[in-house]
């Protein structure tokens, strides 16, 4: 059994979860033991597309007439593509359009959560679908008192400042609006927006948000995942105001780190037990009222816990679940074949 893993325009997705999600692919196929390739020149019996470009859709149907058994990563939904950028709510139905033919390509769709799945339960594909995590590096998210030194003296933070970041694409989507509304109500912490979109594809309100300019505001841009590593430990809280994901992989990120976290109380979060793993709010004020009372030492602190609960999503157990399905599409295809 060999598998294509397969994700088109490398340098567009290098940055995103998605580019993330492949690169652990490609640890847990490692640790299986699961011979691949990423170029789709050696022969294989199943391609495993994560992206939905048309270069994907073309390779699935080229694969399935060859007898190749097809699997679509489902990482994107209708859903998180709204409030994106600019233009992504008026081109939203030519997206699901889009988006529900790529899936309907597949054998069987893999998906990141139970959120997620149960929303693309509801496009009515006639395509299995099974959760499994984009996983993370337990082993990789450690940062030693030096780094984390010059980390902060990188960004101008003293030690005695008490840091927030956040991490994500500059888009509404991701809460960038409540982000810099709290550096305003909290002008005495410092904040930072690791992450980057081109500003022609912003509408002018996130334009003029990341323009902010306040002394306790920072947007230095995207960081390769080397000083993100860094800067996970270096703050004092990680807060993720995102208002839709299909998982989130910066907050497995932040949560391997042991970092104090805070996010939006949404359904994708509910694998997280509020006030056990991290803390979640609703409202602008919630966040400021959580991000006071967590670096005051006022709430008791959960990174031990969380660490516990998102070790549920390691390399190593996406590898098994892996390995589980890819057995399951090729009986999958066998069975189709045979009934012919």
């Amino acid at each position: 059994m060999r598998i294509y893993l397969c994700s088109d325009f490398q340098s567009l997705i290098k940055q995103s979860g998605i580019g993330r999600a492949m690169l652990h692919q490609q640890m847990a196929l490692d640790e299986q033991r699961i011979p691949y390739t990423t170029t789709g020149e050696e022969p294989y019996d199943i391609i495993h597309i994560n992206t939905i470009f048309p270069q994907s859709h073309l390779k699935a149907k080229r694969a399935r007439r060859a007898g190749k058994a097809v699997i679509y990563h489902a990482h994107s939904t209708i859903e998180d593509f709204r409030n994106s950028y600019f233009f992504a709510n008026t081109l939203a139905p030519l997206f699901g359009w889009w988006l529900k033919k790529c899936y309907q390509s597949a054998d069987l769709l893999l998906t990141p959560s139970d959120y997620s799945k149960s929303l693309i339960e509801a496009y009515r594909l006639e395509v299995p679908i099974a959760v499994i995590s984009n996983g993370i590096d337990l082993t990789y998210w450690r940062s030693s008192e030096q780094e984390q030194k010059q980390f902060r003296e990188t960004y101008a933070i003293s030690p005695d400042d008490k840091l927030i970041i956040s991490v994500g694409h500059q888009i509404k989507r991701k809460g960038i609006l409540d982000f810099v509304a709290m550096a305003k109500a909290l002008p005495d912490y410092q904040f930072i927006w690791f992450g980057y979109t081109d500003k022609k594809l912003l509408s002018k309100e996130i334009v003029q948000a990341v323009e902010t300019d306040l002394p306790n505001l920072q947007f230095p841009g995207y960081i390769e995942r080397d000083s993100l590593r860094v800067a996970y430990q270096a703050c004092d809280l990680y807060v993720f105001l995102t208002h839709e994901e299909t998982e989130g992989i910066v907050l497995l990120e932040a949560l391997a780190s042991k970092t104090p976290t805070l996010v939006r109380d949404i359904p994708v979060f509910n694998f997280y037990k509020a006030g056990e793993t991290l803390y979640k709010g609703q409202t602008l004020n919630d966040f400021i009222c959580y991000t006071q009372k967590i670096l005051q030492g006022e709430c008791p602190p959960l990174v031990e816990n969380a660490y516990k609960k998102v070790s549920e999503k390691s390399i190593q157990r996406v590898g098994e679940e892996l390995r589980k399905n890819y057995l399951r599409v090729l009986s999958i295809k066998k069975e189709s074949t045979e009934s012919v």
